[in-house]
């Protein structure tokens, strides 16, 4: 059985600025949190190899800006993408309701193949911060993630640790299952090459 090729997912995280998008990455990707917040400039991507189902992938995470005058940038970043990353701040409001139109900009600028099916993860990240605080239930976003065709949810925080892992198994699993699906739409042309040659179809 011949080896599989190598794979690269790539992975879009999206959210208001200020949400944890760069502090998550860098949590999962090294391990390491910082207090100090430094805004995204257009974007920046790390890598990390991990393993899904027995098979190594590298997932190439993308961390986009979330000020308004960055994402004229959007389509370069987001085409090709494998999984798109909505994420919100449950301390603020505001950062939860404008995932509609991360969501709805991204499907324009990225044009994935079939819209309906492509995969989103929603991210509620900064748990950590104390209940009092905290402006979005659990529950509103599990309600928006079903009204969305059942988008995977899971609550972070960057800072602790929390679930950050768990979410980028699920990404990666729900990307190499996207990255397949183009796969198998696609036939390999030497094989119909050669079936061309077994069957000429000339009727001699």
């Amino acid at each position: 059985m011949a080896p599989r090729k190598k794979v690269l997912l790539k992975v879009i995280i999206l959210g208001d600025s200020g949400v944890g998008k760069t502090s998550l990455m860098n949590q999962f990707v090294s391990k390491k949190f910082s207090n100090q917040y430094k805004a995204t400039i257009g974007a920046d991507f790390l890598t990390k190899e991990v393993v899904v189902d027995g098979r190594t992938i590298t997932m190439q995470i993308w961390d986009t800006a979330g000020q308004e005058r960055f994402q004229s940038l959007g389509v370069a970043f987001y085409r090709g993408a494998d999984c798109c990353v909505l994420t919100f701040d449950v301390n603020n409001a505001k950062s939860f309701e404008t995932l509609d139109s991360w969501r709805d900009e991204f499907l324009v600028q990225a044009s994935p193949r079939d819209a309906d099916n492509f995969p989103f993860i929603v991210l509620g990240n900064k748990v950590d911060v104390e209940e009092g605080k905290r402006m979005v239930s659990q529950k509103r976003a599990l309600q928006w993630c079903q009204m969305k065709g059942g988008i995977p949810f899971f609550e972070t925080s960057a800072k602790e640790a929390l679930n950050v892992e768990a979410a980028f198994q699920t990404i990666a699993k729900n990307a190499l299952q996207q990255e397949d699906e183009v796969e198998m739409s696609f036939p390999d042309p030497i094989d119909l090459n050669a079936q061309n040659q077994r069957d000429p179809g000339c009727g001699c």
